[in-house]
């Protein structure tokens, strides 16, 4: 199996703590980001993974080079910002098996295996996303989906204190998702212009336990919490 991570942002939110190294290659208990994805990929025998990169390659090639932690590595480096949606179709030109994982670059999980999603993927998905618990929606976007788990609607962050699921960034795909990407757009957003356009959608709800690094408070939370692969 292959996957793709996004690697390539910016990563503004973070300051001079990314300023010259990917967010992805920062150190959480010990390992970086990308070794305990890697640990998870490695579980549901993904062999190559390819970085959709950008900000910063040069500095995650150095570091990460052509076998990382278990894998082959390649890269599908973007020469302009593309957006997610954007630089997974760029990635998708090293993609030969279907389907594929998606990972963002700055989650991680613990109390999950990869392998639940495998086995709830049905050929005639066109994706299968996983969703994660959270006691509080107020900071995330929600999907909203039926009782056989297809997907009816993403909510924007709601204003109410209340638990819902969210799209975890951790994806499986079917290569006919390609089919919903904008012909006439090089940059654009797998959540916002892809997503709403997929009639073959579905979520897994898991209550697993994940966390972003993408702000300051939440990398820190993870430096504390995360320990030998679990939050404790």
């Amino acid at each position: 199996m292959q996957a793709i991570i996004l690697c390539g942002g910016l990563a503004t939110r973070l300051g001079n703590t990314t300023k010259t190294v990917p967010k992805i290659l920062l150190e959480i208990s010990g390992k970086t980001v990308l070794e305990w994805q890697i640990q998870l990929l490695r579980d549901v025998n993904v062999e190559e993974v390819i970085l959709a990169s950008g900000h910063l390659h040069n500095a995650l090639y150095a570091r990460v080079g052509d076998y990382y932690a278990g894998v082959k590595v390649r890269y599908a480096r973007e020469e302009k910002r593309l957006g997610t949606g954007g630089a997974i179709r760029n990635a998708m030109e090293y993609v030969s098996t279907s389907p594929f994982f998606v990972l963002n670059g700055d989650v991680l999980l613990s109390n999950f295996s990869l392998r639940k999603m495998l086995v709830n993927f049905h050929q005639d998905m066109v994706g299968l996303l996983l969703g994660v618990r959270v006691d509080d929606i107020r900071s995330y976007g929600e999907i909203v989906s039926d009782d056989d788990g297809k997907v009816t609607a993403f909510r924007e962050k709601q204003p109410v204190y209340r638990f819902g699921y969210i799209n975890s960034g951790v994806c499986l795909f079917n290569q006919t998702i390609v089919e919903a990407f904008p012909e006439d757009r090089d940059n654009f957003s797998i959540e916002r212009d892809v997503f709403p356009k997929v009639s073959n959608l579905y979520a897994l709800q898991t209550d697993a336990d994940w966390i972003d690094i993408g702000v300051p408070e939440r990398l820190a939370y993870a430096r504390e919490h995360f320990q030998n692969g679990d939050f404790q």
